[in-house]
């Protein structure tokens, strides 16, 4: 493997860093510094070609002069050693110089068809469910799990068959800008074990969770067989985990109950005390259909809801992430805000298994944080960039459908207080909608929040890491009758701002326009050299 260096890193930069207010940071000409382990060091505008003494030729034609790099690289302390092959090119990289190399967009700053983003965080995606994306017929939660998911998920105690599944999963969501995934596995040890393997070598950084589930109300064909087992298969993936990254750099084990019905309550109790014991997270789902709900509350009558059997089993934390959320009380959203439990909303799957419409602007006016989740198989797309246009439209969906005199009890107060602070429509239904900006918030930032990654990864700040996604669109040809479309769906037309543009993305972009992905500095997908993750 090539010995890592320091990266200088030239484009327009984009992200969506904050909530209050909802904004896009946009640095056009902009480097920013990564050093040997990934971490952003420094971030600088670029001088512009006409303050530069003698710019090549070829440099300046693509937009950035060697001369301006070398100056703000020189200005950061970073010396050279003699530049290295006259300007090699592997992979994107421009130009070496010692110890560091220069990366930037391919055709420079003169070309505003593309910019770097945050990698996507998918706060909740079943890898054991991947081959039955797309597939959900007419049912609803209860008879999917039956039909579609507990067979699949038990067959991959096959080895051979879980190693097919995870490598194709994994390079998909890396092909999509997902550099953040929290995967639920299998029971299998050796299967889960494996998913963390992979993304080990292929470099997502990834929470990994053997599934637990021992209830009667799971197949017997697929449960553990009692809560020790449980617990012991699943201290031995953490072993495991720990054992191939002990610093838990890009693997973290993650305590993976697989929700209320399927677990016993000696098993959530055993779990909580796992999760006292060593700080781990934990990913569950709750209140994602009504008939789930309503089971729920006849397996646990001493408990007064759904969430407050994970609070009375020790399974509501500060690191829990819980899916759905669709049918929360009020009662049960205080209970989520005061143990800062995160919640992942998977807007594609609730409306593909006809679950319901999470009212998400409520929970982040509670001051819950809300990150995305892809859901799959339950949803049918592996890209959160869909999860996040998804979240938009079911927003509107749900302002649509809302009746005034209800948004006005509900909505109407929160947005006049200092807390949250708006810059859209006051109007009670208006503020049900969440903005390109808050999109794209929630499928960056606001899901690192949600794994505790929340100052480490989703933005462009110094101290924070390089992951990151190289988007690039297409411009319409002068000649529109011969038009191509290798670079997906989005056509520019020369007059759209940085903010348009990042819209027509959201809402139209696919993953033809993910050209380069990286994970702590390190690039993991290549688009443009033909290599794939």
């Amino acid at each position: 493997m090539r010995p890592s260096r320091k990266k200088l890193i030239t484009g327009t930069f984009i992200s969506a860093p904050a909530l209050s207010p909802p904004t896009l940071h946009i640095l056009p000409n902009h480097a920013l510094g990564i050093d040997e382990s990934g971490t952003i060091t420094h971030s600088s505008p670029l001088p512009p070609t006409s303050s530069l003494k003698s710019p090549t030729s070829d440099d300046s034609r693509r937009g950035v002069a060697w001369e301006a790099v070398v100056e703000v690289a020189r200005g950061w302390g970073w010396d050279g050693g003699g530049v290295e092959g006259g300007g090699e090119r592997r992979k994107g990289v421009q130009r070496v110089d010692g110890d560091w190399e220069w990366w930037s967009r391919e055709r420079g700053e003169e070309d505003e068809r593309g910019w770097w983003f945050p990698g996507f965080v998918d706060t909740h995606i079943h890898a054991s469910q991947y081959p039955n994306t797309g597939l959900f017929g007419k049912t609803t939660l209860l008879d999917w799990l039956n039909t579609y998911t507990f067979p699949l998920e038990s067959s991959l105690s096959d080895i051979e068959k879980a190693r097919r599944v995870y490598s194709a999963c994994v390079s998909r969501t890396l092909s999509n800008g997902t550099t953040t995934a929290s995967y639920f596995a299998t029971t299998n040890v050796e299967a889960t074990n494996l998913l963390a393997d992979i993304c080990l070598r292929k470099g997502q950084r990834a929470f990994v969770g053997r599934v637990c589930m021992d209830s009667d109300l799971s197949p017997e064909y697929y449960r553990d067989e009692t809560p020790k087992q449980a617990i012991k298969d699943t201290k031995a993936s953490i072993t495991h985990i720990t054992n191939i990254d002990p610093q838990h750099h890009l693997i973290t084990p993650i305590l993976t109950p697989r929700f209320a019905p399927s677990c016993s309550s000696h098993l959530l109790s055993e779990l909580g005390t796992l999760a006292s014991d060593t700080n781990l997270p934990i990913q569950t789902h709750i209140s994602e259909n009504t008939s789930e709900c309503a089971l729920v509350a006849s397996l646990f009558p001493s408990c007064s809801s759904y969430a407050d059997v994970y609070d009375k089993h020790g399974i509501l934390t500060s690191r829990t992430v819980l899916a759905h959320a669709v049918h929360l009380s009020s009662q049960e959203k205080d209970l989520v805000k005061v143990k800062k439990a995160k919640i992942s909303h998977c807007p594609v799957s609730n409306t593909s298994l006809s679950s319901g419409l999470c009212p998400v602007r409520d929970l982040l006016d509670r001051g819950i944080e809300v990150g995305l989740g892809t859901d799959v198989s339950g949803g049918y797309s592996t890209s959160i960039l869909v999860a996040a246009r998804e979240a938009g439209m079911v927003s509107r969906t749900l302002a649509s459908v809302t009746p005034d005199n209800s948004e006005k009890r509900k909505y109407a107060e929160p947005a006049l207080t200092d807390a949250h602070p708006t810059n859209h429509s006051t109007a009670s239904k208006d503020r049900l909608k969440l903005s390109v900006e808050e999109c794209l918030y929630l499928a960056t930032r606001g899901g690192a929040h949600c794994l505790g990654l929340g100052d480490k990864v989703g933005a462009f700040e110094v101290g924070m890491q390089f992951d990151a996604q190289l988007i690039r669109l297409q411009e319409v040809p002068g000649e529109p009758e011969s038009p191509r479309f290798e670079a997906g769906p989005v056509e520019l037309w020369g007059e759209e701002s940085w903010a348009e543009k990042v819209a027509k993305w959201l809402f139209c972009g696919d993953d033809r326009n993910c050209r380069k992905v990286f994970v702590r500095g390190e690039l993991v997908h290549d688009l443009d050299s033909g290599e794939r993750c």
